[in-house]
């Protein structure tokens, strides 16, 4: 009897799971990467792994980020219609937090380009390092780098919007 139902049971287990293992597709977004149909790259940025970054001087760094779109895409970059940040913990919805916006207004682009300029003081005037001191105090270990991190909604020239990866400036000595 015992191995009757042994038996039933693993035909039981076989059966279910030949039909469970159905195209990822037929479930719909949620197990797809959410890529945009046009991508935006970050020239000059380095990256390792994760995030791209540039690398800036702690005391009077410029930030400067290029956006960027391939050109074979037919499409141009209107504007950077928000910019959030500076903290790593910074992500899509943060586009949505008035505490995280950076730019008031809309920052032209040029064509496949747009660029996004700040200094490092004007993000600690903006963001008092009383608020941000995970951000802001100097580290123990002078080779760990302090990270200003930052996410971008671009619009086209189409109205389409997209909201770009994380971005961060390292700050250097």
């Amino acid at each position: 009897m015992t191995k009757t139902l042994i038996k039933s049971l693993l035909l039981a287990l076989l059966v279910i799971t030949s039909f469970s293992c159905k195209d990822d597709l037929e479930y719909g977004p949620l197990v797809r990467d959410n890529r945009p149909a046009v991508p935006v790259t970050f020239p000059g940025a380095t990256t390792f792994g994760g995030n791209p970054y540039i690398e800036v001087p702690a005391a009077s760094g410029v930030i400067r980020f290029t956006l960027s779109i391939p050109a074979s895409t037919g499409r141009t970059i209107r504007e950077i219609t928000r910019v959030a940040g500076p903290t790593t913990a910074v992500n899509a919805g943060s586009l949505n937090t008035a505490a995280s916006i950076i730019n008031t207004a809309p920052i032209p682009g040029s064509g496949t380009t747009a660029t996004f300029e700040t200094t490092v003081a004007a993000i600690r005037t903006q963001f008092p390092p009383a608020a941000n001191a995970q951000t802001y105090v100097p580290s123990a270990n002078p080779y760990t780098p302090r990270e200003l991190a930052f996410i971008f909604l671009v619009t086209l020239d189409d109205n389409t919007q997209i909201v770009t990866q994380q971005v961060r400036a390292r700050l250097v000595p």
